[in-house]
């Protein structure tokens, strides 16, 4: 180990990943919440090397628009690049993309995370689909007569036709979920798949990611003001609600919900539990793949500590 290495790389020894990088992003102004998200993707494998994969091949394209999308690429080839393994960079060209795109991030003010997370997440597919359809090139206008054709009586088969695009953020992060509904009374189950690229989960005192999971694909009454209009009986009726995981994504993301609304002070409160995550996790309400496994890589959470004047916000 050289001289000039760092405290970590010293510490660390042989033990330091072949070909790894570690490096800080500089706050600028409260950005600890964006910073601690660019973090734990640039240690998710797939995502890193898709955004070094896209940077490679759009780096030589004459004067691509800068957006989220080259910024972000921009910043993770520069990591990745580095002749050194650790350091400190500061990510201002990508941070003044960002708040110049979304007001919310604008403010020097503390911003949630998942939030965050869900902004980066759906810009990058936005601009991926942008993209795609301007390769494509524009479509052939159609004549008077094809309009009439085409008119509302074909508007629907023309648009079954139509496959939405899957870009490699949503091979990454996509999901999909089922919410099944069985009517009580003539056992009629209704079904309806949705996407999703995060799972937003209860916590309770004391209780761990897999009971967290599984409350979430617990079965619920539906009944008095609540009850479930079925269409084979055409009325409201008592039914049982339950939400499953159709279709794992390659990278599961799960956001525990900390802040819950209590009624009677008409406030949310910051709920402190402590929820136990294991290294290793299998998804056992999986429906397509059973043997879903994931192996955990990355926390983002938060820990305060008060200072005068102003408290010290520290991603763990």
């Amino acid at each position: 180990m050289g001289a000039t290495a760092s405290k970590l790389e010293r510490a660390l020894g042989d033990k330091f990943p072949e070909g790894e990088r570690f490096f800080g992003l500089e706050n600028f102004g409260n950005t600890c919440y964006c910073n601690s998200v660019l973090q734990a993707l640039y240690f998710c494998v797939p995502f890193r090397e898709q955004l070094l994969e896209y940077h490679t091949s759009n780096k030589n394209v004459g004067e691509a628009e800068e957006n989220v999308l080259t910024c972000l690429a921009d910043l993770f080839n520069q990591i990745n690049s580095s002749k050194k393994k650790s350091g400190v960079i500061a990510p201002k060209r990508f941070v003044q993309r960002m708040k110049k795109e979304n007001e919310l991030f604008r403010s020097y003010m503390h911003q949630d995370a998942h939030e965050f997370l869900n902004f980066l997440l759906n810009e990058l597919v936005d601009i991926l689909e942008k993209e795609a359809n301007a390769a494509k090139g524009s479509p052939i206008s159609s004549s008077p007569s094809e309009k009439m054709a085409n008119g509302p009586g074909n508007l629907q088969a023309n648009s079954a036709q139509k496959e939405p695009l899957i870009t490699w953020v949503h091979k990454s992060f996509q999901g999909t979920l089922t919410n099944e509904t069985r009517c009580l009374r003539c056992e009629t189950v209704t079904e309806r798949d949705e996407t999703f690229f995060d799972l937003s989960v209860d916590i309770e005192q004391n209780s761990s990611i897999t009971s967290c999971l599984k409350n979430f694909s617990s079965t619920e009454t539906l009944n008095a003001e609540d009850k479930f209009f079925c269409d084979r009986c055409c009325s409201l009726q008592e039914a049982q609600k339950r939400m499953k995981i159709k279709k794992a994504p390659e990278v599961l993301v799960i956001h525990l919900k900390r802040f819950k609304y209590i009624e009677h002070v008409g406030r949310y409160k910051k709920l402190s539990y402590r929820v136990v995550f294991p290294l290793e996790l299998k998804l056992s309400n999986n429906a397509e793949n059973a043997e879903a496994e994931y192996s955990l890589f990355a926390v983002v959470g938060s820990c305060w500590q008060w200072a005068k004047p102003w408290p010290l916000h520290q991603p763990c």
